[in-house]
C-alpha cells in the first residue's frame, strides 16, 4: 500500500500541519474491569512459597501487621475506634494461633496493638522494629515493603505502598 493522500488522511485522525498526528486513546470497553492492584505482594508471595513452619508464619503475621497498618493511612478504611481495636483484637487472637520465635511475636503484636489506637507516627515505629526483628526471615522485597510503608506513615502524608509501588 502506498502514501495515503493528504484527503485520505484526514478521514484516519485528525492531522495537523507538521505531518503528525495527535495520539489517539484506546477506548475502554464497557464490560472492562479495572486492573487490581494488591498491596504488599512480595509478602503475600514470600508466604505463599516458603515452607510450613517458622519463615511462612513469620510473613503471615508481618502481612496482616502491615495490613492493618496501612488502614491508618490516607487510603484506608474510615474506621470508628471501637471497629479498630475489635479487628486488633481479632488479629492477636489469630496471631496465638501460630507458631513464631519470641524474637518475633512480641514486634508483631505490638504492632497490631498500636494499630488500634491510630497514631501513624507510633505504628510507623513499630513497623521499622518489626522489619527488624523479622529481616533474617524475609526477602529485600518484602522488607523494602515493610520499609516503605513505615516511611510514609512516619510522614503523615500518602503512605508509598498501596498500589504501584510494589509492582517491580
Amino acid at each position: 500500500m502506498g502514501a495515503a493522500t493528504h484527503r485520505q488522511r484526514g478521514r484516519l485522525a485528525t492531522w495537523h500541519g507538521d505531518g503528525h498526528i495527535r495520539s489517539v486513546h484506546a477506548p475502554y470497553l464497557p464490560y472492562a474491569l479495572a486492573t487490581p492492584s494488591f498491596p504488599f505482594r512480595h509478602l503475600a508471595a514470600l508466604a505463599g512459597r516458603a515452607p510450613i513452619g517458622g519463615a511462612r508464619e513469620v510473613a503471615l503475621g508481618c502481612f496482616m501487621a502491615a495490613r492493618l497498618a496501612a488502614e491508618l493511612g490516607p487510603n484506608g478504611l474510615a474506621l470508628s475506634d471501637e471497629a479498630r481495636a475489635a479487628r486488633a483484637a481479632s488479629a492477636k487472637s489469630w496471631l496465638g494461633t501460630l507458631t513464631l520465635p519470641a524474637s518475633v511475636r512480641t514486634p508483631i503484636a505490638k504492632c497490631i496493638e498500636s494499630s488500634a489506637k491510630g497514631s501513624q507516627t507510633a505504628v510507623a515505629r513499630d513497623l521499622v522494629a518489626l522489619s527488624a526483628a523479622c529481616a533474617s526471615y524475609l526477602d529485600g522485597a518484602s522488607r523494602a515493603e515493610l520499609d516503605a510503608l513505615a516511611a510514609g506513615l512516619h510522614e503523615g502524608g500518602g503512605v508509598a505502598l498501596p498500589t504501584a509501588a510494589s509492582e517491580a
